[in-house]
């Protein structure tokens, strides 16, 4: 009897080992790509600026992408979708998962990522909720919106249809003079850009994930021309130099306060100066990426954590800066907040080996961001934790209370109080715990 037992339990434990390693072995990824540059005729506003007044753009200087990573180990997948975007409004991610059908894909396994473009889609033109004919916050365009969310889907689904065994490996390094906090001479910045490796186990490329902390702003209200700014030349250029048919996929960090330090010798021209911007940080970028030794076999976890957001409410100076630019009056205010802007979020984050994506639901303040990537390598001990920043949807800027009692614009586009900050970097933290 104590025989048979004792042989249970050897075998037993053999089949766990087993699954183990199946499990390691089995880590699969695909990607794919799609065109999300909407049709002149479609009348398309950009977004990022209240002084365009929901104006169509009038061309376009180069095509914007959504671009998707789908990530499999045989129980679990999980899909990070970067776009070449300013960001998305609440609604979106439901209805992107809508268009799905697939009770597989929930909102714990999905991560949207924008770039934060300027001149590109206009965040409150595919907002449903949006139903102020405000020009200076975007107009809603239902035929845009339903553009969008399809293309979103389309990139999912045709990713996953691909997934082949993979690699991964991820490295950071500091760069110098190519971003400055905006608010503070001397501030605070986060330089640190970090490049995740995604290879075929044959050794081909497949993808490579990029993030760096900085807001895409070199064009300005004047420029009308559909373009990804400096992170669609980083992401052309470092294409370019690694070859091997590599998707780049570009996602930003706690960019609340950080702005971009336009490279010496670079023009007058906001163009020239995007890419050249984006073009030196492709050649940091490639030189990182021929450093990395992807592995098989990395941790993959997921996690998504609700955060209960604090009552909504309006900074006191709001009509000196952003409700100046955006054409907000506190009876308009009165009746969007509730409408618009939700009572609760969530931080959805996810681990491939050494890199921990801790996605924040609107633009974080560098300092905070700083706090959740100290205490985040702490806690699971993974070498390069990140923010993506505007992550799923936004929800305003997040400030600490003593940066928010600065007021300021960011200040006047905050719209949850003095407590946001901390209530959000609480709960981004209680998820990464959960990730252990």
């Amino acid at each position: 009897m104590m025989r048979n037992i004792c042989l249970l339990i050897a075998t037993s434990a053999m089949l766990l080992m087993s699954s183990a390693v199946v499990h390691a072995a089995e880590l699969h990824a695909g990607v794919a790509r799609v065109d999300l540059t909407p049709p002149l005729a479609m009348k398309a506003p950009l977004g990022g600026y209240g002084e365009r007044l929901n104006r169509p753009a009038t061309g376009v200087h180069d095509r914007i992408f959504a671009k998707a990573l789908v990530v499999s180990d045989g129980r679990k997948k999980f899909a990070i979708v970067t776009a070449d975007m300013l960001g998305f409004p609440p609604p979106f991610k439901q209805a992107v998962l809508d268009q799905l059908n697939d009770p597989s894909w929930t909102h714990e396994r999905l991560m949207l990522l924008p770039s934060h473009s300027h001149t590109s889609i206009e965040m409150n033109a595919i907002n449903p909720l949006n139903v102020y004919q405000i020009p200076q916050i975007g107009i809603h365009n239902p035929e845009l919106f339903e553009f969008t969310v399809a293309n979103f889907a389309r990139a999912i689904q045709a990713a996953e249809a691909k997934l082949v065994p993979v690699t991964i490996g991820t490295t950071s390094t500091r760069t110098q003079g190519f971003n400055r906090n905006r608010r503070e001479q001397r501030g605070k910045i986060d330089p640190e850009l970090t490049l995740t490796r995604i290879d075929q186990t044959d050794g081909r490329a497949l993808a490579v994930l990029v993030n760096f902390t900085a807001h895409p702003t070199f064009m300005s209200g004047e420029d009308m021309w559909f373009s990804a700014g400096w992170p669609g030349h980083l992401q052309r250029t470092l294409e370019s130099l690694i070859r091997q048919d590599v998707t780049v996929m570009y996602y930003n960090g706690a960019e609340g306060d950080q702005s971009p330090i336009a490279r010496s010798g670079s023009g007058e021209s906001h163009w020239e100066r995007a890419e050249a911007y984006g073009r030196d940080l492709a050649v940091i970028a490639f030189r990182q990426w021929r450093t990395i030794n992807p592995r098989p076999n990395v941790i993959f976890q997921t996690v998504r954590q609700t955060i209960t957001l604090p009552q909504r409410s309006w900074h006191p100076n709001f009509k000196e800066t952003g409700g100046k630019e955006y054409g907000l009056t506190e009876e308009v205010l009165k009746e969007m907040l509730p409408k618009m802007f939700p009572t609760t979020s969530a931080s959805v984050a996810v681990r491939l080996g050494d890199l921990v994506i801790v996605g924040v639901p609107g633009e974080l303040a560098v300092g905070l961001g700083l706090e959740i990537k100290k205490d985040t390598e702490l806690i699971t001990g993974a070498k390069h934790p990140v923010i993506g920043g505007l992550a799923d949807e936004w929800v305003s800027y997040i400030l600490s209370a003593e940066e928010y009692d600065r007021g300021g614009y960011e200040a006047s586009v905050s719209f949850y109080g003095r407590d946001l900050g901390r209530q959000v970097v609480e709960a981004a933290l209680q998820g990464v715990r959960r990730l252990q």
